[in-house]
């Protein structure tokens, strides 16, 4: 009892230090794919990608295949994604905060499986990842 007390100080820096580092996990929301896992996804196929960039950004580099509803559209267009129901979907934003949104969206819509890409379009290509010019389906 006398180590706590002569040491109050130096075990509430530790537990306030520790509750810091524990902050952002805490805050993440929503269902998160590291690159690792959606590339995985992405190589099995039947995945939905759906960017919620703008369709300048979009249009410079994408996954392969995505879909691009920007997130101001989505709820207006969420529709044309009904027939995809069934596929898991990947939401890719440009830093990976704007997937959360697109992803409350998604599960009120009816998707079970949605999924926000962790870092966004920002660390695909950190990593060297590919990204494609094509025009989407």
């Amino acid at each position: 009892m006398k180590f706590i007390i002569d040491n109050i100080f130096l075990i509430a820096l530790a537990l306030v230090s520790g509750g810091t580092l524990l902050v952002p996990y805490l805050q993440q929301r929503g269902n998160k794919l590291s690159l690792l896992q959606a590339t995985q996804m992405l190589n099995q196929g039947k995945v939905l990608v759906l960017d919620v960039r703008e369709p300048e950004q979009f249009a410079a580099g994408h996954l392969r295949e995505a879909r691009n509803i920007p997130l101001k559209e989505l709820p207006q267009r969420i529709g044309e994604l009904d027939k995809m129901k069934g596929r898991p979907v990947i939401v890719v934003c440009k830093n990976g905060t704007q997937a959360n949104r697109a992803e409350g969206s998604l599960k009120k819509a009816g998707f079970t499986e949605v999924y926000g890409l962790h870092g966004g379009i920002d660390a695909w290509q950190g990593q060297g990842l590919p990204l494609t010019t094509k025009e989407a389906k």
